[in-house]
């Protein structure tokens, strides 16, 4: 295995009014574990529509991606049910990258521990009669009892799942992450 020295970490931080605070107590956690971070940054803001710009920005996120040598993804639910879509999306990269990659989800309480709960939540579930879980469209919602659905839950190497009051900055799960990481690269 290639040493890890380099950790991509991707998640609903970024969109946090105080992001810069959370980005330096990210950057401290890994740096106290021997690690460098590398966080991404939001797009800077452009006029409206500017696809050149855009591109740039992708291209430049795509080469921060390639450089890590592990991931921690924050699943935390974001405006939804579900994370922060350019982290689920990062962390397909990752994958395909073949970089390991460790996750955790942050809940206010236990029952949203699964993903079926937190959908119930948010957009409504119910049971049809063959017992199978339903969106409020007739979808049917992916229920193997994991706080994710299949591809991000087993993707992840180990996937912490943190009940805490303060589901966007509680950086527990990033610790235990750092903790599962230095195991893995012993």
């Amino acid at each position: 295995m290639r040493p890890v020295r380099s950790l991509w970490l991707a998640g609903p931080e970024a969109w946090l009014p105080d992001h810069e605070v959370q980005a330096a107590r990210q950057r401290a956690l890994c740096l106290d574990a021997g690690l460098e971070a590398i966080l991404p940054t939001r797009m800077p803001p452009g006029e409206s529509g500017d696809e050149l710009a855009a591109r740039q920005y992708y291209a430049a996120r795509m080469a921060q991606l390639r450089q890590a040598d592990a991931a921690v993804i924050n699943l935390t639910p974001f405006r939804g049910p579900s994370a922060d879509t350019a982290a689920v999306f990062e962390a397909g990269v990752l994958a395909g990258l073949g970089k390991p990659t460790f996750a955790y989800l942050n809940v206010t309480d236990e029952v949203q521990a699964e993903y079926v709960a937190r959908v119930d939540a948010i957009m409504g579930a119910s049971l049809d009669e063959h017992r199978v879980w339903r969106d409020g469209d007739g979808c049917e919602i992916e229920d193997h009892g994991l706080p994710e659905t299949v591809m991000l839950w087993a993707e992840a190497r180990r996937l912490f799942v943190i009940v805490t009051q303060d589901p966007l900055r509680d950086l527990t799960g990033l610790e235990l992450c750092l903790e599962a990481l230095a195991l893995y690269a012993e």
